[in-house]
């Protein structure tokens, strides 16, 4: 090929004037022009980055919990291992991303702080969806979206359908364990309560792996995911305490106080506890 001809093909794989370019595909003019300081405060904008980056992971792994809980409900587990394993992968960028804001000193949050007004993470409609998905379910958090009807329509149908570990219970039942009925049919909007006889179930398959594989491989996946979580929120509550003490959170929220309390609510307790029956 001549060097005209390289010249004349690499002017045209530089021209995306006809085709769709990366900016287009990923609307980046409409995700980069999406931060709007409010403060003259530097150190805003980071805030703002911190949050919307953390907001899309968070779409996503409600996309995949989703789908994970639908291939449960459906047998299909070797999808719903691969989006779980995704998930939790998704909370390792997510603790990894505190460390990008603890960056930010107490005088400089301090001077943005006045700007923020009510708005405060504990009104993240996606994070209550995944809160719920999980089965952390408490009436009070549809509270905060009650001012947005379309949010809270989603916030509400997280709160009302079954979790990720009801229908993990589920799974358990129709491969032939024991899990009191109790635990199978129930109000999906109510907390979940632990129960000896689901940790039996649970004990059969971690006593017999090679005959369970499948059920001791998913409750190995929910021991990750919460083991993921787990480091988010403690990320979390030291990076806040670190950042602002222990002053009120900007939403109303007692701040670190409540942060903390969050550490001791356990997701699948009865997959935790059968590591001491063993």
């Amino acid at each position: 090929m001549s060097t005209e001809n390289i010249v004349h093909e690499e002017k045209a794989q530089l021209d995306f004037s006809a085709s769709m370019s990366y900016t287009d595909y990923l609307s980046l003019d409409q995700i980069l022009t999406a931060q709007h300081p409010r403060s003259p405060a530097h150190d805003e904008l980071l805030f703002i980055v911190q949050h919307q980056t953390s907001e899309l992971w968070m779409k996503l792994m409600l996309h995949e919990l989703r789908a994970a809980i639908r291939a449960i409900a459906d047998d299909d587990l070797s999808i719903a291992f691969k989006m779980l394993a995704r998930v939790s992968r998704i909370m390792e960028q997510l603790v990894h991303a505190w460390d990008v804001l603890a960056t930010m000193t107490p005088p400089e949050y301090s001077a943005m702080r006045p700007y923020l007004g009510a708005s405060s993470g504990f009104q993240s409609w996606q994070y209550r969806c995944i809160e719920f998905a999980l089965g952390n379910k408490n009436a009070a958090m549809l509270k905060p979206h009650s001012h947005r009807p379309d949010l809270l329509a989603e916030v509400d149908a997280a709160w009302r359908a079954p979790s990720l570990y009801d229908e993990a219970l589920r799974l358990l039942a129709r491969r032939g364990l024991a899990v009191p009925a109790d635990h199978l049919e129930r109000d999906w909007s109510k907390p979940y309560e632990a129960s000896d006889g689901v940790e039996q179930a649970w004990l059969v398959a971690y006593r017999e792996p090679k005959k369970y594989w499948e059920l001791y491989q998913l409750g190995e996946e929910l021991t990750d995911l919460e083991d993921a979580f787990r480091l988010w929120r403690f990320r979390h509550v030291t990076t806040v305490e670190r950042v602002i003490g222990f002053k009120r959170g900007t939403g109303g929220t007692g701040g670190v106080s409540y942060l903390r309390k969050m550490l001791d609510v356990v997701l699948f307790p009865e997959i935790w506890k059968l590591r001491t029956d063993l």
